[in-house]
């Protein structure tokens, strides 16, 4: 499966393959499997991306169009 979104979100954020791959503790040739769909990415991989970018793992992964991630709301009784 290729995930478009992460070298979309890299680029946007002006960072290099390496930089991310040293974000992930890999090799820069492992993350570049990852975006063009030659390797799966784990989900703790998925998890630090979305944490480093701010944003959701559905968008990172194409499930929504929405970067955003809802807060939590704390429930008034």
């Amino acid at each position: 499966m290729k995930f478009k979104r992460i070298k979309d979100l890299r680029e946007d954020h002006d960072k290099y393959q390496k930089d991310i791959a040293n974000l992930l503790g890999i090799s820069q040739q492992y993350y570049s499997e990852y975006e063009s769909g030659k390797r799966t990415i784990p989900i703790q991989h998925l998890i630090t991306l979305a944490k480093y970018y701010n944003i959701s793992v559905d968008y990172l992964i194409g499930l929504s169009n929405e970067k955003t991630i809802l807060k939590n709301h704390k429930k008034t009784s």
